[in-house]
């Protein structure tokens, strides 16, 4: 039958003759059935409906990719800001992106919304690469009602996060949002708590990471709030739960939107951003270069940089960087910079706490995180703000398989009746809390300074810290020799004759007995005292040492951590 078929199938339309075949039909009809002509005309329109549904798909796609229009992106370009697709093209590797769920438009027919419908709405979603490595991203799409989470925004959101869960990818979200859709209620509310739930249980499986690149108010600031990094733009950036307009009629204060919730603001004052950037193009290049420090995932390594920095590379500079006088200060970046590789420390939250310092460099071409008192501000002491700065970062890396290093020059716990009455107590338990929970390998180097609970504190070896060492200069004591002196002989120095000669020769005497690394080194909570030229060597083969750790802490559901 289908040879016989075959043999009677020709073509309908002859365009040399422009005449109709005769076509023997089988099965019961007639072999001469005259068909009509078919015209050359009517032929191209046979062509062209063919090709209709591509035209359509064509149409379609430049319709996505117009966002909210010509006019609304030229606003946005205004302002100086970028569009959503600018945005992502910027941050990832050219070419990669897959963009997901652009036909996607928003249900509601409330307020005149039925006749307003966008492509996409007002997120764009997707995935890609970053130096090669699989990334999950949405941004949010200002230019589509003000970028505001509707029904079907939180949903394309949520889908790209569960996508990001199961295949073990960081997810970037791009934040550029007036809220939640007034138009649809408590729908877009739920829309939120969907996408919370999907943050908090995303958290320490995968790296989430915020860049807020325009306004991002009320209920829309905990989703950035719950993610491991936030990166915000001077300008453009807001973040706050309540407006200007609000506060001042509650409270009757007025303040402008930047200095209420601006990138200065956050980055220096509250501590939620992490980085403070002066143009888009520099957050998405802080992005890569924070990506390019931590694994995709949990059960991942952090991938390993370049090996060209000798290993056995020493500094005698280190020798002399520590001064004398235990009242005077160095710039412990300065120290940080000449161990690790090519001098590269990738600060983060420069700007907030900066006694306190935290970031990310390389040792080996090995990923480490370092944590670390800066002495030049407020002497390294540990107060609120740096406890909590330090903590969160620990439990980061800890929860992404990065060895801790830490260098630790503290005088102590911030005094004072302002410290106390905040909570110093429970604030500064959370560093406390973290260095012990963390199961990675963790290494503590004291240069000078390191006093009583604050010394316990900052990655001791009774914190499970794997290899604990010190400089020479270090001061290893319950509290420096000045005020341990007027403890301890006050009434010896007030029946002095001489007493500020007395008080000399007893500080003298204490600092040589106590305030010291060796008495700590003879009992084996200092596991050697180093040159600190040698430091580099010594903190590379320590860490080849520890990098098959396994540790555990007991089973449990989680811990209390005093929140």
């Amino acid at each position: 039958m289908v040879f016989q078929l075959m043999q009677y199938m020709k073509p309908i339309y002859s365009a040399s003759n422009n005449q109709c075949m005769k076509i023997p039909t089988m099965l019961g009809l007639e072999r001469n059935t005259d068909f009509p002509k078919i015209t050359g005309n009517t032929y191209m329109a046979i062509q062209k409906k063919q090709k209709k549904p591509f035209d359509d798909l064509q149409a379609r796609k430049k319709e996505i990719l117009s966002s909210g229009g010509t006019t609304r992106i030229e606003q946005q370009h205004a302002k100086g800001k970028l569009t959503a697709r600018e945005r992502i093209a910027l941050l990832l590797d050219p070419g990669t992106f897959e963009e997901l769920d652009s036909f996607v438009s928003h249900r509601s027919n409330n307020f005149g919304t039925a006749d307003k419908k966008y492509p996409g709405d007002s997120v764009v979603t997707g995935y890609g690469k970053v130096s090669g490595r699989t990334v999950y991203v949405y941004s949010q799409d200002f230019t589509v009602f003000g970028g505001s989470l509707s029904e079907v925004t939180a949903e394309k959101i949520c889908k790209v996060m569960d996508l990001a869960m199961r295949n073990g990818a960081p997810i970037i979200g791009i934040a550029d949002s007036g809220g939640a859709r007034i138009q649809e209620g408590v729908i877009s509310l739920a829309g939120y708590g969907e996408i919370f739930m999907r943050n908090t249980l995303a958290s320490g499986v995968i790296p989430q990471i915020s860049a807020i690149l325009g306004p991002s108010a009320g209920g829309a600031v905990y989703s950035p709030a719950i993610t491991d990094f936030t990166l915000m733009v001077r300008g453009i950036s807001q973040m706050f739960i309540t407006g200007p307009e609000v506060i001042k009629a509650v409270t009757g204060e007025e303040i402008s939107q930047e200095e209420l919730g601006g990138a200065d603001t956050h980055g220096s004052l509250s501590g939620v951003s992490h980085f403070t950037l002066d143009s888009e193009e520099e957050c998405m290049d802080t992005i890569r270069q924070l990506l390019s420090f931590i694994p995709l995932n949990n059960l991942d390594d952090p991938p390993w940089g370049d090996q060209e920095d000798d290993p056995e590379r020493t500094d005698e500079t280190l020798r002399d960087i520590v001064p004398d006088e235990s009242n005077r200060s160095y710039n412990m970046n300065e120290v940080i910079e000449k161990i690790v590789d090519h001098g590269e420390f990738f600060d983060i939250q420069a700007d907030f706490a900066p006694n306190m310092l935290i970031g990310f460099a390389r040792l080996n071409g090995r990923s480490v995180g370092i944590v670390a008192q800066q002495p030049s501000y407020l002497a390294g002491v540990i107060d609120i703000h740096a406890s909590v700065k330090a903590a969160r970062f620990v439990r980061f890396c800890d929860a992404f398989n990065v060895p801790i290093i830490t260098f630790a020059d503290v005088p102590g716990y911030m005094p004072g009746k302002e410290q106390e009455h905040r909570g110093i107590i429970r604030q500064g338990a959370k560093l406390l809390y973290a260095y012990a929970e963390a199961t990675v390998p963790k290494i503590t180097i004291v240069t000078r300074k390191a006093y009583g609970g604050a010394y316990v504190v900052m990655g001791s070896k009774h914190l499970r810290t794997d290899i604990n060492l010190a400089w020479p200069s270090a001061e290893i004591a319950v509290m420096g020799p000045d005020a341990a002196v007027n403890i301890i002989h006050r009434k010896k120095i007030a029946d002095s004759e001489n007493p500020t000669e007395l008080r000399e020769q007893l500080i003298e005497s204490y600092r040589d007995n106590f305030a010291n690394p060796y008495q700590a080194a003879e009992r084996g909570f200092i596991d050697d005292v180093i040159d600190p030229a040698e430091t580099r060597p010594k903190l590379i083969k320590a860490l080849d040492s520890l990098q098959n750790k396994r540790d555990t802490i007991p089973p449990k559901k989680h811990g209390n951590i005093p929140l």
